[in-house]
């Protein structure tokens, strides 16, 4: 007897055996008992899951002439008969992937002028009609829109958005949807049971996972498993022909990361990258697992998740232990983990540090301060933010005790918050003006400020600046002497500037456009096109100089920044200069341009 695959063997034959998609084929099934046919049915849907079979059974059951009360073909009659046997010379299918031009359209249209010999209607099942060209689609059109009364088009694509609107404004359109573990978990089990095989339901959720939504995978799936298992299909023997990731090694990685087990979490990682598992894949199959816990948090949400009962007892059980803390804090790990992913040069590293900061995550707050690095990086403009907090010159409190809260606040370890600063008092003159000298400006509620004491509070403003640098100068590692390159400084350049965004996101996007340059080894100069640039890069040229020094590890760096001379300022070139900049020194790249008729963007 010859062998045939389950996907064809099981294919259904009525509107009642296709599964997942109920209301699909209620719709069908009242329209052929009503007789209200539409003369253009667009089925479109991802692969597999039961587009072509809905329009067959559609087109056998519009041509029925004996149909049941619900809508079904009767299976007895001539037009059925002939359409089981293949024979039928009413239902006409076109695979347009093959058959995609303008010439196969005019001999399906010169099909529809002959009418049926047998039966009410003649129906054309165009499968895959994305792939008709545009002109193809141009000369279906007006068939399309006005068919003889005895035509009905069935198109069905998994593309829809590559047919044009004037084809999908003509049409009855029905969305098919993914089917879901359990739809096809359900008629695994009855194809195991017709064919007298043995499994357990949990491999039945492996394949249904792979699947992907597609009955017709999950059936080429299932041939496959009960090939390499002989017909017992167990839970270890289908992971391991499908080369699935075990979900054990999920429940483990998540109780190791509980306990900080870090040496733990490398070792099973490194067992199962061994085993030829994608580090990327891990970390997302790590992150789903992780969502399956929250879901598995609250008794409403369990439902949830499309699993096997065990396992949603287990996702339960693991719950309870998982703080959501925890879970959020590990889910943005992952995520950030995966979007940078794809561009990292070392995978591996990348996947190492996400499972060890994950393994962290709970730990206490004096036993992993030196697991983030991104603290120092705060250190290092802690100061530059509440700096910006200061007001204009003219309303700066003069008072000394300001000046010492200030002063102690910018000394606080960084693990405390900045406090803000702020004046209790209005501003006004510490000391009565002169007798006859003219009060230069006015308080916040009109008072006067002299002369006298605004050079006082700016003079104390200077010194808690210089004291501020003062600081930045002890703290720097004066025994650091490592070697550092000109693309070093750039790239140290450009990491401070993006750091820089919260506090000064106007000076750090203008920064990003210099580049320092190194010009007498380790010194490092900075060179402006503007005064006013200048002047706030000086504001925090001692921070920018720590900065640097910490992160090139060289504490012997001086930084300076000039004004640029009159032949040192070049012109921004726009992208058409670039462009025609470059034709004039090579013009094979405009022959080339003109050749591939390009255009620049």
């Amino acid at each position: 007897m010859q062998y045939i695959v389950s996907a064809r063997k099981y294919r259904p034959m009525t509107f009642d055996t296709v599964v997942g998609q109920t209301a699909l084929t209620t719709t069908l099934k009242n329209a052929v008992r009503s007789g209200k046919l539409a003369h253009a049915f667009l089925f479109c849907g991802p692969r597999g899951v039961g587009k072509t079979t809905c329009a067959r059974i559609f087109a056998k059951a519009i041509n029925c002439q004996h149909p049941t009360a619900d809508g079904e073909a009767c299976n007895e009659c001539e037009s059925c008969v002939a359409f089981n046997q293949q024979r039928s010379l009413n239902i006409f299918e076109l695979d347009a992937a093959s058959n995609n031009s303008v010439e196969n359209i005019k001999k399906l249209m010169d099909q529809t002028r002959i009418p049926p010999q047998s039966g009410r209607y003649k129906v054309f099942i165009i499968d895959e009609v994305h792939m008709l060209s545009s002109a193809a689609f141009n000369a279906f059109l007006k068939t399309l829109e006005e068919p003889p009364s005895y035509v009905i088009f069935i198109l069905a694509t998994t593309e829809k958005h590559k047919i044009l609107p004037t084809i999908i404004s003509r049409c009855q359109i029905y969305d098919f949807e993914r089917m879901s573990v359990p739809d096809i978990v359900g008629h695994l089990k009855k194809v195991a049971e017709r064919e007298g095989f043995s499994y357990e339901e949990e491999a039945l959720h492996i394949i249904a996972e792979k699947a992907d939504g597609g009955m017709r995978d999950a059936l080429s799936i299932f041939d496959q498993t009960v090939s390499y298992s002989q017909g017992n299909l167990t839970y270890e023997k289908v992971i391991e022909n499908l080369n699935v990731l075990d979900s054990d090694n999920y429940f483990r990685l998540i109780d190791l990361s509980l306990e900080n087990k870090v040496a733990d979490v490398m070792l099973l990682l490194n067992d199962i990258m061994g085993r030829g598992f994608d580090g990327g894949h891990l970390v997302n199959g790590l992150a789903e697992h992780a969502r399956n816990v929250m879901m598995a948090k609250n008794p409403s949400t369990l439902p949830l998740l499309d699993v096997s009962d065990r396992q949603r007892e287990r996702f339960r059980e693991q719950a309870v232990r998982c703080p959501d803390k925890f879970l959020y804090q590990l889910l943005r790990v992952a995520n950030r983990c995966d979007i940078n992913y794809r561009q990292s040069s070392n995978k591996r590293l990348l996947v190492e540090l996400t499972l060890i900061e994950i393994a962290q995550i709970t730990q206490d707050d004096d036993a992993s301060a030196g697991r983030r690095p991104h603290r120092r990086l705060k250190n290092l403009f802690r100061k530059t933010v509440a700096s910006s907090h200061l007001t204009p010159a003219p309303q700066v409190a003069a008072t000394a005790t300001t000046a010492r809260r200030a002063h102690q606040a910018e000394r606080e370890p960084a693990a405390t918050p900045m406090p803000e600063h702020r004046p209790s008092a209005p501003l006004v003159a510490s000391q009565p003006a002169a007798q006859g000298a003219p009060a230069s400006r006015t308080g916040g509620q009109g008072k006067p400020i002299s002369l006298r004491n605004m050079g006082t509070s700016i003079q104390g403003i200077l010194h808690r600046a210089a004291e501020t640098s003062k600081v930045e100068e002890e703290q720097l590692d004066k025994s650091e002497k490592t070697v550092f390159t000109q693309e070093q400084v750039e790239k140290e350049w450009l990491a401070m500037c993006n750091r820089m965004t919260a506090a000064y996101p106007g000076l750090s996007a203008r920064m990003k456009n210099l580049l320092p340059h190194i010009t007498d080894y380790p010194n490092i100069e900075l060179v402006v096109d503007n005064s006013i640039l200048l002047d706030e890069i000086n504001g925090i040229k001692s921070r920018i100089r720590a900065t640097l020094a910490h992160y090139l590890h060289n504490g012997h760096i001086d930084f300076t920044v000039r004004l640029a001379k009159a032949n040192e300022v070049t012109k921004i070139l726009t992208k058409r200069e670039l462009f025609d900049e470059m034709c004039q020194k090579n013009p094979a790249v405009n022959r080339l341009r003109e050749l591939l008729n390009l255009e620049l963007a």
